[in-house]
């Protein structure tokens, strides 16, 4: 028989009929038509179903990108199911499918917004277990959108409206999630337990960073401290082994390198022979030729090119890298990382320069031709800031006369119509696709962008709502725009499942079912025939 996990409707109804011949006069209450619409309600059943089909959009999608930079893949970060829920029913509304848009997560907002410590800064200081927990939150909103979205076709069916095929050929909301477990949270072992439990909440890519777990550091902070190449190899192994035991196998790993803005390392790693990763990673260390005779007590000394050298040491026990080798290590970390199982690049970067970027991924593509990106598109960066100085030593190099601007006030809003604010704006506005064609980028996400919107909004809101507007502000510029650009939550009662539920609660008690939907049900104002509230005369 039929496994009853289908994603057909035809095929689930069949399963059910049968089912019900099975056990007789015992099932004489189930409608197979209402326990077929529920089954394809609900096509992925747990977290495992979810990685494994979304590893496979995301493997043809690189595949797709190898062979058209075109076809480059987005995401924006979430910090909470409902936000990725609203994200991905905006994506199908706006832009008529899913297709190459995914969800992050970032750790940072993790840290942030979700820690029982209360708001923390990007350090891994965060319970692991909030990690996969927002994973599992993520995807039951996204399988509810499906629920709900669902819902609405076949009652427009039962309606008589011909929504049949729309069924059949219905989009998910269910997307690749990259989810950041920053450093590893701990040893090669810890690393490899969070990962099982965010593939089995979900996730089909795990990002990890080659940062000192107990050292980690925003990507955009200072104070970074990158580990040994064979330490990074062992926590790659450790993800990738955590998918093969859940029968993930095109489970994605994107390897992130910090070493463009990391100074320090923790440790020295031993070199067996002469030119092994070990020995390429000590040549990085800053050291000073020394005399053994002038070497102190318990110093750490090296042997280079054939002379005694003393390691830079700081205080607090750390070694420092020579000055200038931050991009050779940004390569060999890249490289290494995909010769050692990784699938995708990360690399952190000061500032978004299409060129800065290409130069580094071209020497890694000199050696792994299909080497690709992941590239944070992030709100740490002063975007308008750094694409109008751009757009400055461009117009400079052209010989344009720049008299009119004051090169240390380019943020000024005087300029906002000029002709280097127009170059700065267009250059981000193809930021991403020049990337992708020029820069081996893949994929591109902003980290926190909900963050900043969440804070944007109550910040105008309040403005308005506690000052003299009042009321009129949130009607204009909250529930008007809403109702007005089809935003699906301005029916909340439908969009945290009210109507799903009451057509459910008729599945299972028939008529008797106690219903919230009716006359009194206020979210009627919001349908497309509004009828008058007649008016009620009340004597003063």
């Amino acid at each position: 028989m039929k496994n009853l996990a289908q994603t057909n409707y035809s095929s689930a109804l069949e399963t059910i009929r049968s089912l019900k011949a099975k056990y007789g006069n015992t099932w004489d209450a189930i409608l197979p038509e209402s326990a077929a619409r529920m089954a394809i309600q609900n096509r992925f059943k747990t977290g495992l179903d979810i990685a494994k089909y979304t590893a496979a959009i995301m493997r043809k999608d690189m595949a797709e990108y190898d062979a058209d930079t075109t076809k480059y893949t987005q995401s924006l970060g979430c910090w909470h199911g409902f936000v990725a829920q609203q994200k991905m029913i905006a994506v199908k509304k706006h832009h008529q499918t899913t297709n190459k848009k995914y969800l992050y997560l970032s750790g940072w907002m993790v840290a942030a917004l979700r820690s029982e410590f209360g708001p923390l800064p990007d350090q891994s200081m965060h319970e692991k277990t909030a990690v996969p927990e927002l994973i599992a939150e993520i995807y039951d909103f996204l399988r509810q959108a499906d629920a709900i979205e669902l819902n609405d076709l076949f009652r427009r069916l039962e309606n008589g409206e011909d929504v049949q095929d729309k069924i059949d050929n219905f989009e998910t909301h269910i997307v690749p999630i990259i989810a950041d477990i920053d450093a590893g949270f701990g040893n090669e072992e810890a690393t490899y337990l969070l990962s099982k439990k965010m593939i089995q909440a979900g996730a089909c890519a795990i990002q990890i960073e080659n940062q000192v777990s107990d050292a980690k550091q925003c990507g955009h902070q200072d104070g970074k401290v990158t580990v040994p190449h064979e330490d990074f190899i062992a926590k790659l192994n450790a993800v990738r082994y955590a998918f093969l035991e859940l029968g993930i196998e095109d489970g994605i790993i994107v390897a992130r390198t910090d070493s463009e803005g990391a100074g320090l390392t923790q440790k020295l790693p031993v070199s067996q022979k002469p030119g092994d990763l070990a020995s390429q990673y000590l040549a990085f260390v800053e050291a000073e030729e020394i005399d053994i005779n002038n070497a102190k007590e318990d110093d750490v000394l090296l042997k280079r090119d054939g002379k005694l050298v003393r390691p830079v040491r700081l205080a607090n026990g750390l070694y420092k890298f020579r000055d200038g080798t931050n991009i050779d290590r940004v390569v060999l970390d890249c490289v290494t990382s995909l010769q050692n199982g990784a699938d995708l690049l990360w690399i952190e970067t000061p500032t978004p320069n299409v060129k800065q970027i290409a130069h580094m991924v071209n020497r890694v593509r000199a050696i792994i031709p299909n080497a690709k990106l992941v590239y944070n598109n992030s709100p740490s960066f002063n975007w308008t800031l750094n694409f109008r100085n751009q757009a400055y030593d461009a117009m400079l190099l052209e010989g344009k006369n720049l008299t009119a601007y004051d090169r240390n006030n380019l943020m000024a809003e005087e300029y906002d119509n000029t002709e280097l604010s127009l170059r700065a704006d267009q250059n981000i506005k193809t930021f991403q696709a020049d990337a992708s064609r020029e820069a081996g980028i893949f994929h591109h996400l902003i980290t926190l962008p909900t963050y900043h919107t969440t804070a944007l909004h109550m910040n105008n809101l309040t403005q308005g709502y506690f000052g003299k507007e009042g009321m009129l502000t949130y009607v204009k510029e909250v529930q008007r725009q809403e109702i007005r650009k089809g935003v699906s939550c301005v029916k909340h009662q439908r969009m945290a499942g009210s109507d799903l539920g009451d057509d459910h609660k008729t599945f299972f008690a028939g008529e008797k079912a106690l219903k919230a939907s009716g006359e009194n049900n206020t979210s009627n104002q919001f349908e497309n025939t509004i009828k008058t509230t007649p008016v009620i005369d009340i004597a003063v």
